[in-house]
């Protein structure tokens, strides 16, 4: 996929549509300095992006990617499964951040009765003091578990582990 070659590709359609970048840019709602990396071929839009660009456009997807116009016309079912594929990636991401939602939450919970037990005066009982202390603990790893399931390590672990079961 030859970045440069949509990138102009971009421009051009936009301009055919006597656009600016800054006009085009509220359609597809990012900023105009985005539309400007895509047409310099610096960065490429997202997958929903380029659906809608194709819509906007009156033109298919396998144009956009090719950066150039065709001839013959995309099947129907290419489009679907596209958009299916879509779907996937945004439920998908959906279940991450419902994860991640209810580690935060459990970690402020946690945290929030350490504070209790520390600011009231209960932290002289022993069992209310290692409770403090295994709440403060608790609340770290939900940071640390949050980090990890919303950045690139959580994938590599998951998919380790799914190659360590597969050996099994």
């Amino acid at each position: 996929m030859d970045q440069q070659k949509i990138g102009a590709f971009l421009k051009e359609l936009r301009k055919q549509k006597g656009l600016t970048q800054e006009q085009f840019a509220e359609i597809v709602n990012v900023s105009n300095r985005t539309v400007s990396r895509w047409e310099n071929g610096n960065n490429m839009p997202d997958l929903d992006i380029l659906i809608q660009m194709s819509d906007y456009y009156e033109i298919e997807l396998r144009e956009l990617l090719d950066g150039e116009r065709k001839s013959e016309k995309m099947k129907k079912e290419l489009e679907e499964t596209v958009l299916k594929a879509v779907d996937y990636s945004n439920t998908e991401t959906e279940k991450y951040t419902k994860k991640v939602h209810w580690i935060l939450l459990v970690g402020a919970i946690l945290w929030f009765t350490s504070l209790l037990i520390d600011n009231t005066g209960l932290v002289e009982i022993y069992a209310l003091s290692a409770l403090s202390d295994f709440a403060k603990g608790a609340t770290c790893g939900m940071i640390i578990c949050g980090f990890v399931i919303t950045s690139r390590y959580g994938q590599r672990i998951k998919a380790f582990k799914q190659r360590i079961l597969k050996r099994q």
